[in-house]
């Protein structure tokens, strides 16, 4: 039985890969350029590209399951294009190579992002309508559509799961995440302040025993949210502080005063050649998606996310193994 892992080398994709393997499974993965969250590992490489059909359908030859983790993620209003060509024309190819080679199953990795922030205030579960204004970021409505490709792909017979996952955190992180790069900035005492807001952070392992299990026993056409717990920006910096002994930023920001401030750090990233993390987008996303529900996945698939405590552990402890935290920094873990 082999698994083919679209996004290998991103965060989920490369704790999949390795979820997989310790189940035993054959596992082949489309490799576009960036191979280090898979190195030494036992699986089939293949040349390929989401937005090129013929490699996909090449990738899935002989394939009982699909995982689509393959993903573009920006918080730039600019960036449509590149998210529709990699995200929605990407699942669109995804499904059509799935269709034509017999996959078995296909499970799609989405996001939180894909669900409207309207009504605020209320849970946000399964039943949340999709994105549809152009209001909204490239990124989340591209999510979007790509879960009506995949839909379109169910109407047509295809046997798929969708899986909406939320702020991912943990270890094998590689390039690495915007959530592994916060943690990063705490320890290297690069965040002066925080901002007044939060998210919700799942660990990347929780995500992948979901994704697994949602293969094995979801029924078609099934989605699920994948989510951990909601926590402020301030309390997740005490968090950090408590694992490593570093002293976390005690300014709050309000928010008002945060997004008067976007259009400078935009121009300074410009000119230093940064990519921003600090964008209107990322502002708006820590006031939204505060009560997410991942009730629907605890019933159906026994899915339980672990304290959050405990994927901070270990994600610093894979960041110091894998030389991302400089040698002059003293951690009391």
């Amino acid at each position: 039985m082999t698994v083919v892992v679209t996004g290998a080398s991103g965060h989920v994709g490369g704790n999949l890969v390795r979820a997989l393997l310790e189940q035993g499974r054959n596992v082949r993965v489309l490799v576009h350029k960036d191979r280090r969250a898979i190195e030494g590992l036992d699986v089939e490489h293949v040349q390929g590209d989401v937005r090129d059909l013929d490699s996909l359908e090449s990738a899935f030859q002989n394939a009982d399951v699909v995982y689509h983790m393959a993903v573009y993620i920006t918080l730039q209003m600019d960036e449509w294009p590149i998210c529709e060509a990699i995200n929605v024309e990407g699942t669109r190819n995804v499904v059509n190579a799935c269709l034509k080679t017999g996959v078995g199953r296909l499970i799609h990795g989405s996001s939180i992002n894909a669900f409207s922030q309207e009504p605020r205030g209320s849970i946000v579960d399964e039943s949340r309508p999709l994105v549809e204004s152009e209001q909204y970021p490239p990124y989340d409505r591209s999510k979007a559509a790509a879960e009506k490709e995949v839909q379109s792909g169910i109407e047509n017979g295809l046997n798929a799961v969708i899986l909406n996952i939320t702020g991912v955190i943990g270890p094998y992180d590689f390039r690495p995440s915007n959530t592994g790069k916060l943690i990063l900035d705490y320890i290297h005492r690069k965040v002066p302040a925080v901002v007044k807001g939060g998210t919700d952070w799942v660990d990347v392992r929780d995500v992948t025993i979901g994704a697994i299990k949602a293969e094995k026993c979801a029924t078609v056409g099934a989605s699920y949210l994948l989510s951990g717990h909601w926590i402020p920006l301030y309390d997740f910096g005490l968090m950090v502080e408590d694992v490593t002994g570093i002293p976390a930023p005690r300014i709050v920001v309000p928010m008002w005063v945060a997004r008067m401030g976007v259009p400078f750090i935009t121009l300074y990233n410009r000119l230093t050649g940064n990519i921003p993390r600090f964008t209107t987008i990322s502002l708006n996303a820590l006031e939204s998606h505060r009560s997410i529900s991942h009730a629907k996945a605890t019933r159906e698939l026994d899915y339980r996310p672990r304290p959050l405590v405990e994927s901070i552990i270990d994600t610093v402890s894979w960041f110091e193994k894998a030389g991302y935290i400089n040698r002059s920094v003293n951690l009391s873990s």
